[in-house]
């Protein structure tokens, strides 16, 4: 077949009638037939034709049965279908329009009425094939730039607290892999690493000083400091978008601990929402084995045994093993946005 050329598939249990078609079409266009409806999808199946022109009246899968599968079938529901049959009422071309088809021609044909319905629809899909791909990249653009955003604030509030920024990048990847073994799906599992960077943006509400500060914080500096996830949420606020959703549950309730322990709210066990759960073990891992201005990095054994001793009491003692299990991806994360 001619790579240049449109390709018809046409669908008739009468050879003389596909014979007719093709006469008419074959000049233009390539032609694949088909002389009943199961030979009809799986030819459909397997070269993906351009426009279909399909028989109503058929024996066994008639040409309405043929469309309805065609239409249910995400690999196969774009491509147009035009019926062509003796059947002419009114009534026959409601049918065959609202099963999805984009046009109807009745028998016997005019030549030039198939030459022109089909280059027409052929045009018409091309639009909104290149219509649907413009959209596409459109609507990646966008999403595209509300992860940046997402992220660069996430670096902002590292900033204040003199982080390079590669502690947001290596939590939020340390969250998806745990994420994926915990069973979550890649789906979710990609939206929470995307999310995850905010889970201290409430810190660029948070005072230098307390911020910066070498030593240990006191009762009432540390209660300043706390507030820092109810802030988060304000700044991310209520919104629609699954991403913004998770990421203000993140912010919220990272620093929620499963005994009840944890603040802002003092949620316990799994009242606390997974994401928080998830995410409040990776960002725990990551600053123990992270030079801070307060502390040297923990050697990463240390971190691991902290983690563990803290199953059930800090953490939720499921995900804890989980991590443990899934540690050699954890370091490849860890050595590949190590701070420089």
């Amino acid at each position: 077949m001619e790579n240049n050329k449109a390709t018809i598939l046409v669908v008739d249990d009468t050879p003389e009638n596909i014979d007719v078609l093709v006469g008419t079409l074959k000049s233009e266009y390539n032609i694949m037939a088909a002389t009943n409806g199961q030979m009809a999808l799986n030819i459909v199946e397997a070269a993906q034709p351009d426009i279909i022109l399909l028989d109503v009246m058929m024996p066994g899968m008639d040409g309405h049965e043929v469309c309805r599968h065609l239409k249910d079938n995400y690999k196969t529901r774009h491509i147009p279908v035009i019926f062509i049959t003796a059947k002419s009422t009114v009534h026959d071309e409601t049918i065959g329009l609202e099963l999805g088809a984009v046009d109807y021609i009745t028998k016997p044909i005019s030549p030039p009425i198939v030459r022109s319905r089909v280059k027409t629809h052929l045009a018409l899909h091309d639009q909104n094939r290149e219509l649907d791909r413009k959209v596409r990249q459109k609507t990646f653009e966008l999403h595209q730039t509300r992860l940046q955003v997402i992220q660069r604030l996430g670096r902002a509030a590292e900033y204040k607290d003199d982080d390079t920024g590669l502690h947001v990048i290596r939590m939020s990847k340390y969250s998806q892999v745990l994420a994926l073994a915990s069973g979550m799906n890649e789906t979710d599992a990609d939206l929470l690493q995307h999310a995850a960077p905010m889970h201290d943006i409430g810190k660029i509400g948070t005072p230098d000083h307390i911020l910066k500060k070498p030593g240990k914080l006191d009762k009432d500096e540390f209660d300043v400091m706390k507030t820092h996830a109810e802030i988060g949420a304000m700044i991310i606020g209520e919104d629609d978008s699954d991403l913004m959703q998770v990421a203000r549950a993140v912010a919220l309730t990272h620093h929620e601990k499963w005994n009840g322990q944890g603040y802002p709210k003092g949620l316990k066990g799994e009242d606390i929402p997974f994401v928080g759960r998830v995410v409040a073990i990776a960002d725990v891992f990551d600053a123990l084995t992270s030079k801070r201005p307060y502390k040297e990095a923990w050697p990463v054994q240390k971190a691991v045994n902290l983690l563990q001793s803290e199953a059930g009491e800090h953490f939720d003692p499921k995900l804890i093993p989980l991590f443990v299990k899934e540690l050699p991806k954890i370091l490849g994360i860890k050595e590949e946005f190590d701070e420089k």
